[in-house]
């Protein structure tokens, strides 16, 4: 079975910010493989580059508000290719200082890297100094829970191309 992480990044106190915190904190650790860590890394980025730097994991799910396409509360799941990212892949929402592409540029930086990568995101409506997330954001957390722990599920069973090569 495949190591599988899921990191809930975000600033609780940044309205919007704070969705991947949320959707970890929902989640059913006991509706997921003994291979799956589930972990509310909040503002917390640089300890979550250096819970990578061990190579422990083979996929990285991360779980954050992003300025994607479409209204607030539009989720959506990205897939992070291996090898350089360019700037602009991962759109920052400011509410906290280590956003998904900070945490894999200092991961790089550090000599480290995941086989694979994915990020759902949440397009916040609010990232401003209050507490609680708006609306849109709030009704898009149960539908962003099924589907992390079906990704994590998913990932924790995934043949990679080259063990199917090799099957």
């Amino acid at each position: 079975m495949k190591r599988v992480l899921v990191a809930g990044i975000g600033n609780v106190f940044m309205g919007d910010d704070g969705f991947g915190v949320e959707v970890v904190r929902r989640m059913d650790a006991s509706a997921l493989p003994g291979s799956v860590v589930v972990a509310d890394y909040g503002i917390r980025g640089v300890h979550l580059a250096y819970e990578l730097l061990g190579g422990a994991y083979d996929t990285l799910i991360m779980v954050d508000a992003v300025e994607i396409d479409g209204p607030p509360g539009t989720v959506a799941v990205l897939e992070i290719d291996d090898g350089p990212t360019p700037e602009d892949a991962l759109p920052p929402v400011n509410g906290h200082g280590m956003h998904p592409q900070a945490v894999l540029d200092l991961l790089g930086k550090l000599g480290g890297r995941v086989p694979r990568v994915l990020l759902v995101g949440c397009r916040p409506q609010i990232i401003d100094e209050v507490m609680g997330l708006s609306e849109p954001v709030a009704a898009a957390v149960e539908g962003a829970v099924a589907a992390v722990t079906a990704l994590a599920r998913d990932e924790t069973y995934r043949q990679s191309d080259r063990e199917r090569a090799d099957a």
